[in-house]
């Protein structure tokens, strides 16, 4: 993250007095970026939680540099930013240059930031981490593009508003379909059924086609996370990490068990 002003920093840096506290070429926690190198960069580092180096935490104890957690409970959050010298305030604080929150902020809360405070969500990143807006992109993007170029999900339903034309589908395709919420995460709330009437739509959910014969390992069923951190949409910035998580059921397709998820990790290439 782009920290304090980058004019303070870099004259700190230059001069004799705090070489040994801010160095630009030196310290782990700064990378300079930008024309000249002249935009500082602080990089968090794992392990500080551990060896807890006070090297670590120069930049944020000289720097004054606070966070606040909002509507969440991020201690690996935490820990990692009080390991790099960051002292946290009221979540009420307007005093901070970190906010961490578990919920997306109002477009009247984003316009009062400065340019030394951050925040973890992107204005409307929901258009893509909850299922009914990225499933409506998806078919604006297919209205827009094409279909075949964006065939990428199987036929889905937003109920209740499209309940009528899920009862007409159901009627040529009995199913299994499978249902789940619009906001949830984990797998919770998701289940599968064979007829409309199983639904509850007391709240807005999903209702997709299922998959009778996914792709497996072995004839199991698996997924595949790699992990991003998107730091700009406008140029389009995204990092990807090097390692990703696959995770293999322990039961093989078609088996009525309780289907429980085996961990693997797997290396990016």
């Amino acid at each position: 993250m782009p920290i304090v002003n980058a004019r303070d920093l870099e004259e700190t840096a230059s001069s004799s007095e705090d070489e040994e506290v801010v160095s630009q070429e030196d310290h782990p926690c700064i990378m300079w970026t930008g024309g000249c190198r002249r935009i500082p960069v602080l990089v968090f580092h794992a392990e500080a939680i551990l060896t807890k180096d006070n090297n670590m935490r120069v930049i944020g104890e000289r720097y004054h540099l606070s966070y606040k957690i909002v509507r969440t409970d991020s201690r690996l959050v935490r820990s990692i930013l009080t390991a790099h010298g960051f002292h946290e305030v009221h979540p009420s604080s307007t005093d901070y240059n970190l906010m961490w929150t578990g919920s997306h902020l109002k477009p009247f809360l984003l316009r009062t930031l400065s340019e030394a405070q951050k925040v973890n969500h992107f204005p409307r990143s929901y258009e893509l981490t909850r299922k009914d807006r990225l499933y409506k992109n998806i078919i604006r993007m297919q209205h827009t593009h094409g279909f075949k170029a964006f065939h990428i999900l199987p036929q889905t339903f937003l109920l209740p508003a499209e309940y009528a034309e899920f009862c007409n589908s159901y009627s040529k395709d009995r199913g299994p379909w499978i249902v789940k919420p619009v906001a949830s995460s984990r797998g919770r709330g998701v289940y599968l059924i064979n007829n409309p009437n199983q639904i509850s739509l007391e709240e807005n959910i999903l209702v997709s086609r299922y998959i009778n014969n996914p792709l497996l390992i072995d004839d199991f069923k698996f997924d595949v996370r790699l992990y991003v951190l998107v730091t700009s949409y406008d140029p389009l910035v995204i990092y990807l990490y090097e390692e990703g998580l696959a995770r293999k059921c322990n039961w093989k397709m078609g088996n009525t068990m309780d289907k429980r998820w085996l961990p693997i990790y797997v290396q990016v290439l």
